[in-house]
């Protein structure tokens, strides 16, 4: 397999995974890559290597290019098994090679791959030479694990990211602007959304950290390469870290006799008149991760559910304990809604499902059995109360 040459003797020699369709819980329709780069300096420096899985591709493609045992150099941005994955089996080639990370890295990597190997360890600020380039670190502790860290290369002007900017997408093409612009920056939405959104404290010191940086181009560990939408991607991902909303609502839901999918009709056309981008979606046929892709510039969420022996319907409980795990610390508006028949339990599930993410829970609405329209014109109604 050959390697991609994406500057002057620099190489991309990850791997494309076009099956995997899960990602801790997080749906991946379009696959993912896993992104390695290879530069060839006065030290021969590998950047991250790929999940083991994919050794074997990601080893041909360095073979293209040189012999692996010629290896000086292994930048580890980050533990986790798809960057870290491989590197037991490099290093079998060049034993002697330098594995330069941060200091919990170090740890993270002695704790999964039991190893001896030599260390170089590096802290925010640190400048490490490769020969004509040199490596500039910034530890992103948190982004998302916390041995994530990134560098840059001023003498080409490259921010290798790790994490940050990443995209699950399964594509031969290298970069943004080999791909449908708005599909790449959606995919880097849904990745945010699903992963990054916890940490977006720490999402803001590190856009501050490497805003001092000319960047020209941003490799990711994940997906396309940004060339030509840096600016876009930047701002898109100060936008999330700083939890800014636009008029829109996300209405989630479940339904067992159509009374709670009901309500959800209602709810929209009560937000269609006040003008909201409203996006309504089954959770029987919608998965929680792509709900949560809408989830992040939304100013309000609806969830609803019927009663089911108590609780709520199991689609729905899934998809808010995911939701609570992800949910942006400082909140938004809620609203609870559901229909039961004689143990009316489901809402005030919700409700609580809301107080833990820190949601604002400004309307509460529960129906027993079949609405009628006298129902849905009061439900409609105390919606556009709250918009009002």
């Amino acid at each position: 397999m050959k390697a991609k040459e994406i500057a002057p003797d620099i190489y991309w020699v990850g791997a494309i995974d076009s099956q995997i369709r899960n990602f801790h819980g997080y749906l991946t329709q379009k696959g993912t890559t896993y992104n390695a780069y290879l530069i060839i300096d006065e030290k021969i420096t590998l950047i991250d290597t790929v999940k083991d899985t994919h050794t074997d591709e990601m080893m041909s493609r360095i073979s293209d290019i040189i012999d692996p045992s010629k290896i000086d150099v292994i930048i580890c941005n980050h533990v986790e098994p798809d960057h870290s994955g491989s590197m037991p089996a490099v290093l079998k080639h060049c034993p002697n090679a330098t594995v330069v990370t941060g200091p919990t890295g170090e740890k993270g990597l002695n704790m999964h791959y039991n190893n001896n190997w030599n260390y170089h360890i590096v802290k925010s600020g640190d400048t490490y030479s490769i020969g004509k380039r040199s490596c500039q670190f910034v530890l992103t502790p948190m982004v998302h694990w916390p041995d994530n860290m990134v560098f840059y290369i001023p003498e080409e002007k490259i921010l290798f990211s790790n994490d940050s900017f990443g995209q699950h997408y399964a594509t031969p093409q290298r970069f943004d602007d080999e791909v449908v612009k708005d599909f790449a920056l959606f995919e880097a939405k849904k990745y945010y959304a699903n992963i990054v959104l916890p940490y977006s404290g720490q999402v803001k010191k590190e856009l501050e950290a490497v805003s001092e940086f000319d960047i020209s181009m941003i490799c990711t560990s994940h997906g396309v390469i940004w060339r030509s939408y840096i600016p876009e991607i930047i701002e898109l991902y100060k936008e999330w870290a700083h939890n800014v909303t636009q008029k829109k609502v996300v209405i989630a839901y479940d339904t067992m006799w159509k009374t709670t999918e009901k309500m959800a009709r209602t709810i929209y056309e009560a937000f269609d008149e006040k003008g909201y981008d409203i996006k309504i979606m089954d959770l029987q046929v919608n998965h929680e991760s792509d709900v949560m892709t809408e989830i992040i510039d939304a100013e309000y969420i609806c969830v609803g559910s019927p009663t089911l022996n108590s609780e709520m319907m199991a689609n729905v409980a899934k998809f808010l304990t995911y939701m609570r795990g992800l949910a942006p610390k400082d909140g938004r508006k809620a609203i609870a809604f559901g229909s039961y028949g004689w143990n009316a339990k489901s809402v005030p599930h919700i409700e609580q499902y809301f107080k833990d993410s820190n949601f604002d829970v400004v309307l509460s609405l529960n129906q027993q059995y079949r609405p009628t329209e006298e129902d849905l014109e009061s439900i409609k109604a105390q919606t556009i109360n709250v918009l009002s």
